[in-house]
């Protein structure tokens, strides 16, 4: 018998049978394209802004990603500067909301009257991670906090997170007060497994990747493998509800007098 060689497997995964018959094979110097980005939606209010001065009141890149998949990519990220120091006796629903309005607040009225040009729109949003007792959790404090923290959100049956969403645009009309305001708050119940171990959750700790969020994990990052399952919006938990965001966004370019042919006739176009 000849001698016999362990061959290790390869490193790349097999491809799936659907596609085998249909893909051909690779040459050394063949390159794969990347696949092409989605168009943005062609709604005509977003149309309408195209090209205009759009302001997120947040430093979250997780919010400005969300918002790119929309269409709205050209924006000015101006995070609100005051000190968010409302009461944790507040209801999660009443901080959250009373924070987020305060960045669109602050932000709105420190760029009205900008060298670069009154800001069309103004988007604000907090989001806050909230245990079963109603304990308003802030991001870890050291690495025993996160630890606690984490372990304290894997041992409760299911915990709360809130987004708040504000949006403001400036009104060409003399009406009081001078601009349009519309808000939003979304609850999503998130459970994480019951199976996550001690060992797992000091692993994720150490990757430092929840070390910056409210709640100690990301869900759209490695903190997925904590989660078991979640009722409500998945973008909410992700810092950000897409579907709600844009309705308040149409709901305030609506109350702008100027935009109302704009929207007559791109209506008509479609």
């Amino acid at each position: 018998m000849a001698d016999w060689k362990y061959t290790p497997a390869p490193l790349e995964p097999p491809p799936s049978y659907e596609t085998t018959a249909s893909i051909p094979p690779k040459s050394p110097t063949t390159k794969i394209p990347l696949p092409r980005a989605p168009l943005p939606l062609d709604l005509p209010w977003i149309r309408s802004i195209r090209g205009r001065r759009i302001i997120l009141a947040s430093a979250s890149p997780r919010r400005r990603q969300l918002l790119a998949q929309i269409g709205l990519s050209n924006l000015s990220v101006i995070p609100s500067t005051v000190p968010e120091a409302f009461s944790k006796t507040l209801s999660p629903f009443e901080y959250v909301l009373q924070t987020a309005t305060q960045k669109a607040m602050t932000v709105y009225s420190s760029q009205i009257d900008s060298p670069d040009g009154e800001p069309a729109l103004v988007i604000a949003a907090d989001t806050v991670v909230v245990s079963p007792r109603g304990q308003i959790l802030e991001k870890p404090r050291s690495e025993a906090d996160h630890i606690a923290m984490l372990k304290g959100l894997r041992d409760s049956i299911s915990h709360k997170v809130y987004t708040a969403v504000v949006v403001m645009a400036p009104l060409p009309s003399a009406r009081d007060p001078g601009y349009a305001l519309e808000s939003t708050v979304e609850e999503t119940t998130v459970r994480f497994g019951s199976d996550v171990s001690d060992e797992l959750i000091l692993s994720y700790v150490r990757t430092r990747e929840g070390a910056d969020k409210a709640g100690g994990y990301g869900i759209q990052g490695i903190g997925a493998i904590l989660v078991d399952r979640i009722e409500g919006s998945f973008d909410n938990v992700v810092g950000l509800p897409l579907r709600p965001t844009l309705a308040l966004i149409e709901k305030v370019l609506r109350d702008d007098e100027d935009l109302v042919d704009e929207f007559a006739e791109a209506a008509e176009e479609e």
